[in-house]
């Protein structure tokens, strides 16, 4: 009981630090990784100190700060920009064009960025207003925005699918090569649900053609905005050398095994950031001072997300160490006969609710554990368990009062944000959970290992 006592520590410390307390998630996971560690008694120090070291030479640490790094770099070079403007030209003369536009873009900069707040206040920045000037009020416009804001944590390499990765439950069972395709996978279904969203939002709503200025000739926006989409597709890269059945030729053809050869979580963020340099090279920042100025923006962002990763390893280390595994096996026995379909929809209703007051990051850490080994007891295949959680905790732009991506909306908008409360939770705070349990009952297709 001395592992699964720790667990439930850990969960009330980051749910009280963060949620009551309202301080960030990187200090209420070091609170959460000193309360679990103090579940070791006498060999406090000990078990600490080694799970400590064990979170800082993680590659989940170095992936998760290189992200950062790069999607904060790219965002500054007006990547975002160029990618709305190329979607504005294919769907801009389409009624509704403005929201299908801010929908994928939110999508595809979501891919890289994750962050709710900042996919609604980069992408928000751009497009709410060209939807007000598509004949959508302010309120539609917050909605479509906020609806999309955690489209982010469903693709590979947030903050909450590396919290994940290491959690005690997840991290013997899945590694990154895993799982990296399903969770791309994931992000595309979850950008379709929310284009469907869009589709009957323009309809009921009235959302016009964007009005002409706002669109520019495909030939001009391509021109300019190509090299973002290569940024993007220089991801596949490390993904098919580490892959089958491309993983099986390359390893013929060089004589080693690829995926040994090329840690995914190493390679990914180096292989994006050279392509990013060198397409990007004409806007990238000039001179020392503008470096710097950009290492000083970027600096507390990854301070806390590498105490935060850290943090989450070396307290999954501590409930590895304290027999956690084991501890749990008897009480997930009991959910063997559960049939999916209920395990999920209780497991999915369950983070939704927590995600009401958390973000995801947050939610994952504090819940991510235990749902993932319930969904796994039920017969549900770990990677489509991993999917399924990262979906229901992605709800943070759309579960009101606490969903800061909403507020940030509502305010480039210039509207109440209560009176997006109850669209925002029909229009996509229910389908995110639907879709959900769509994906761990097999509904919906995911790839695996």
């Amino acid at each position: 009981m001395n592992a699964i006592l720790a667990l439930v520590a850990f969960i009330a410390a980051i749910v009280v630090w963060n949620a009551v307390f309202k301080r960030n998630i990187g200090e209420a996971m070091v609170i959460g990784f000193l309360v679990t560690a103090a579940f070791a008694g006498m060999d406090f120090f000990t078990v600490a100190w080694e799970s400590l070291l064990d979170g800082l030479k993680s590659e989940i640490t170095f992936a998760a700060l290189a992200f950062v790094f790069v999607s904060e770099l790219l965002t500054r070079t007006g990547l975002v920009q160029r990618m709305v403007d190329i979607l504005s030209s294919f769907l801009g003369r389409r009624r509704g064009g403005s929201a299908y536009a801010a929908t994928v873009a939110s999508g595809l900069f979501g891919a890289v960025a994750h962050n709710g707040a900042a996919i609604v206040a980069t992408v928000g920045s751009i497009t709410i207003p060209w939807m007000k000037r598509s004949k959508a009020s302010g309120e539609t416009a917050a909605l479509v925005l906020s609806g999309n804001a955690g489209v982010g944590a469903t693709f590979p390499f947030s903050g909450a699918f590396f919290i994940l990765l290491a959690a005690p439950t997840v991290l013997p069972v899945l590694s990154a090569g895993d799982i990296v395709a399903t969770i791309f996978v994931t992000g595309a279904w979850m950008v379709g649900m929310r284009l469907i969203m869009a589709y009957v939002i323009v309809k009921r709503r009235g959302v016009q053609a964007m009005e002409p200025q706002d669109i520019h000739p495909l030939r001009t926006s391509f021109k300019v905005g190509w090299p973002s989409l290569v940024v993007l597709g220089s991801i596949a890269v490390p993904i098919l050398l580490t892959a089958p059945p491309t993983a099986d030729f390359v390893s013929i053809r060089v004589g080693i095994d690829a995926p040994d050869a090329i840690p995914l979580l190493i390679w990914l963020p180096i292989v994006m950031l050279l392509v990013g340099l060198l397409v990007e090279r004409k806007v990238l920042p000039k001179g020392r001072a503008q470096w710097w100025e950009l290492f000083g923006a970027v600096g507390p962002k990854l301070g806390l997300v590498g105490v935060t990763m850290i943090s989450a390893f070396a307290a999954s280390d501590v409930l590895k160490t304290l027999g956690l595994d084991d501890q749990l096996k008897p009480y997930l026995e009991g959910l063997t006969g559960v049939s999916p379909l209920v395990a999920a929809t209780v497991v999915g209703v369950v983070i939704v609710l927590v995600a009401g007051p958390l973000n995801t990051t947050s939610t994952v850490a504090a819940v991510g554990p235990v749902a993932f080994a319930a969904l796994t007891a039920a017969g549900i295949p770990p990677h489509v368990a991993f999917a399924a959680i990262l979906v229901w905790a992605s709800s943070e732009g759309c579960s009101p009062p606490g969903a800061a991506p909403l507020y940030v909306a509502a305010g480039i908008a210039e509207i109440n944000p209560v009176r997006i409360f109850v669209p925002v939770v029909l229009y996509y705070l229910l389908p995110t959970l639907l879709f959900g349990v769509l994906m761990a009952v097999g509904v919906l297709w995911l790839p695996g290992a």
